[in-house]
């Protein structure tokens, strides 16, 4: 049962199974102590209970007396044990410790109950100075940013060439600076000749109107007027992002500029970023929404790498914020739209309502693409193999000959300078990976939610990070 993301205590129940010979519950995420029961099953002689989050006392009868027979390292709360173990001894609670216990125990309430008190003037405070500003609601609305046609053109010297990064399903997007603001910004004009383009903007504005997060591309202000010669003129304006998007980090540039590598702590970095806009999309942000367009190019990075998703030009909103027991939510949009490559099967044949199982799989796809350095469409996937594929048939004992050469190469360079059998970047490929086949499972009722994937690539992260500081450390 090792590697498969356990979590919780390990059950009592294991110490009624009198034959059992070996368990092996490694690389999981399990917590609490090790039960005493285990001490009774006679016939076991080889127990692996290793990089877990186990603590307390370790038991010191049956297997635990044989060292070679136990493995409990990468569990940084254990102590005692048998003398072979060569664990730290678990720490004695003295009278002094006892008493300043017993004066904590007193102590919380009185402090739980000044908080209180504290939490309600607060809440007060706050409502006198919401009805102060109520008044002046509108005039703060007055003080957005207001830009015109004229505005936008002059920011990108009449949309020309020179300004144009790139361009998407319903228009272009131009690189400027606002005059006034100083602002540098991005500037998405929408072709409105093009069928669904005008949906595309409203559906934008609808969805970025109501949520805010971190990780989620900032919208500075929209412009629907008309242009020079009389024709109607619909832009978004974004905060600019200087490293671009994700898909020119990971593929190469046809511009003939240097190829950019990304270190596998900052397509780490680049996942949890995604998934916790995602969960916030699914979860968190008052009306659920599906983004049903992830992909690369819609993944911007800021001066510090860190990612925001962008496009909401086709996104969903839920009509209802329940669930059932046979599957994911689901919108009452049948007509699905999105990128080949990053569309869940379950919508190929159409009719099928998105659902977040849809944003699920297209996280799964881009996290694929990200450690293979392949995109979903690469021509050598012939014959109906898929990315999926590609990576399942080498998972996990050849891992190494399908990812990006960059992480290879990073991989083989820790394993030359430690010497070492254990390797962290190939054990965290393991972990990558393993998660994104997960979320590519062609069931959607068999695929995680957002919110269980963003507590998983957080555990990988947080792992990761703590085996090279470990490194630089030793």
């Amino acid at each position: 049962m090792d590697q498969n993301f356990l979590n919780g205590h390990i059950p009592l129940t294991f110490g009624n199974l009198s034959l059992l010979t070996m368990l092996n519950l490694s690389h999981n995420n399990l917590s609490g102590t090790i039960p005493f029961a285990l001490n009774r099953l006679e016939s076991l002689n080889n127990l692996d209970l290793s990089y877990n989050n186990l603590e307390g006392e370790i038991p010191t009868h049956g297997v635990f007396e044989n060292a070679t027979a136990v493995s409990l390292e990468n569990n940084l709360g254990l102590c005692g044990g048998a003398v072979n173990l060569h664990m730290d001894s678990c720490k004695t609670v003295s009278k002094n410790a006892k008493r300043r216990s017993n004066l904590i125990k007193v102590l919380i309430p009185i402090f739980g109950f000044m908080s209180l008190i504290l939490v309600v003037y607060l809440v007060l405070l706050e409502k006198k100075m919401r009805r102060r500003t109520n008044d002046t609601s509108s005039s703060l609305e007055e003080n957005f940013l207001k830009v015109n046609y004229a505005d936008l053109a002059q920011a990108t010297t009449n949309f020309s060439e020179s300004n144009l990064v790139g361009k998407g399903g319903y228009g272009s997007v131009y690189r400027g600076k606002l005059k006034e603001s100083k602002v540098e910004v991005a500037i998405k004009v929408f072709d409105l000749e093009m069928h669904g383009a005008e949906k595309s903007f409203l559906k934008e504005c609808e969805a970025l109107r109501s949520i805010q997060h971190r990780n989620l591309l900032p919208i500075i202000t929209a412009c629907s007027t008309v242009d020079n010669t009389g024709n109607v003129f619909k832009a978004l304006v974004y905060e600019f992002m200087p490293n671009g998007n994700l898909d020119t980090w990971l593929h190469h540039r046809e511009d003939g500029k240097a190829h950019k590598h990304l270190s596998l702590a900052q397509r780490l970095s680049i996942a949890v970023n995604m998934a916790d806009a995602l969960d916030y999309l699914h979860f968190d942000c008052g009306r659920p929404t599906i983004h049903c367009d992830l992909k690369p190019s819609n993944i911007l990075l800021d001066d510090d790498m860190n990612a925001l998703l962008g496009d909401f030009g086709i996104a969903s909103l839920y009509q209802d914020s329940w669930s059932t027991s046979t599957g994911p939510l689901s919108s009452s949009s049948v007509g699905v739209k999105g990128t080949i490559g990053y569309i869940a099967p379950e919508y190929a044949g159409g009719g099928h309502r998105v659902s977040t199982s849809g944003d699920v799989y297209g996280f799964g796809i881009i996290l694929l693409e990200m450690m293979t350095g392949k995109r979903p469409i690469d021509a050598t996937f012939k014959d109906g193999v898929t990315i999926v594929d590609f990576v399942a048939s080498e998972f996990p004992h050849e891992i190494l000959r399908i990812v990006d050469a960059n992480l290879g190469e990073e991989c083989k360079n820790i394993s030359e300078a430690n010497k070492a059998s254990e390797n962290p970047v190939q054990e965290c490929l393991i972990s990558v990976l393993q998660l994104a086949l997960s979320c590519t499972h062609p069931v959607p009722s068999q695929r995680m939610n957002m919110k269980e994937i963003a507590s998983k690539i957080h555990a990988i992260n947080r792992s990761y990070v703590g085996r090279k500081s470990q490194e630089l450390v030793s």
